[in-house]
């Protein structure tokens, strides 16, 4: 199967990094599945997309920190455009806040969110990938999770888990033709930097003047790096963990 022929399913795609992916994917010609948690956002996305590059796309609503919910979007998914070949695990959440401020509610969200639900939607898609002996995924992770952030321990503490749960299911799937690897955005232009320039703006400003490139990411800067990790130009990669900050991290 040529890589135009592809299903590519992205979550959290009705904003931000998942949508400049999924807008990435649909240049490339794959068909692609726009889900988010916001099913109007994620339809506008996906009305976009088929518009402007003439593939067949599918809008699904999912909350997947739900076991059900994400089986249910992956029927609709089959249905409309086919076995899932290529997950991109962007959705998340956060909310900028000192720990010892927090609460086990919000850590138990953020948990099942970002870490219980990529690992979620990962198991959901993979028993088709092993039958195809083909698949590609991607987790959008965070720098976060590599060298630690204030204000964000517990949402730090699931793209740590992210990064190191890719890395052991590569060596797992590898023999399948599956690969796994993680992206790790820096600071990027999205509603989370909101919430942090809402915490702290002072914080941003630093952060901007420390990061070698000078400028804060936008998505579509992220979206590249995902599209090629995606493309048969990526094949023998897997396992690895990608800094895309600026130089802000050098690893």
């Amino acid at each position: 199967m040529s890589e135009q022929d592809r299903v590519a399913m992205v979550t959290g795609a009705g904003r931000g990094i998942g949508a400049a992916v999924a807008q990435v994917l649909a240049g490339s010609g794959y068909r692609v599945a726009v889900c988010d948690l916001d099913g109007a956002a994620a339809q506008l996305v996906a009305d976009d997309l088929g518009a402007r590059f003439g593939v067949k796309t599918v809008a699904v609503a999912a909350d997947i920190a739900s076991d059900d919910t994400v089986r249910a979007a992956l029927d609709q998914i089959t249905a409309a455009l086919g076995p899932v070949e290529i997950l991109i695990n962007n959705a998340a959440i956060d909310v900028i806040e000192l720990f010892v401020d927090s609460d086990p509610a919000t850590w138990d969200r953020i948990i099942g969110v970002n870490l219980r639900g990529t690992i979620g939607v990962t198991r959901a898609v993979l028993d088709g990938m092993i039958a195809q002996q083909f698949g590609r995924i991607i987790h959008i992770a965070s720098d976060a999770g590599r060298v630690g952030s204030s204000g964000e321990v517990v949402y730090s503490a699931t793209k740590g888990g992210v990064i190191a749960f890719g890395k052991a299911l590569a060596r797992e799937v590898a023999r399948h033709g599956i690969t796994v690897n993680s992206v790790c955005p820096g600071p990027t232009d999205t509603a989370l930097l909101g919430q942090v320039a809402e915490y702290s703006q002072r914080i941003v400003d630093a952060t901007v003047k420390a990061i070698p490139l000078r400028r804060i990411a936008v998505p579509d800067d992220i979206a590249g790096v995902v599209g090629f990790l995606t493309s048969d130009a990526a094949s023998y990669m897997t396992g690895q963990t990608i800094s895309v900050s600026g130089g802000l991290t050098m690893l």
